[in-house]
């Protein structure tokens, strides 16, 4: 019987790391937002307003 305990909780420290490496490469996915050109989305935000208020 403790045979079968120790098998679970190994199952379970390995599951605990899979899912913690998992996470880890989720949140590295994310690409990074790089070179945004703020004035053109105001500018597109302001073109959108003219055309809604015509």
């Amino acid at each position: 019987m403790g045979v079968t305990a120790l098998k679970r909780k190994d199952q379970k420290n390995k599951a605990r790391a899979n899912n913690k490496i998992a996470r880890i490469k989720q949140l590295l996915r994310r690409p990074d937002i790089k070179n945004v050109d703020v004035d053109a989305i105001k500018a597109s935000f302001a073109e959108k307003k003219s055309e809604a208020a015509a």
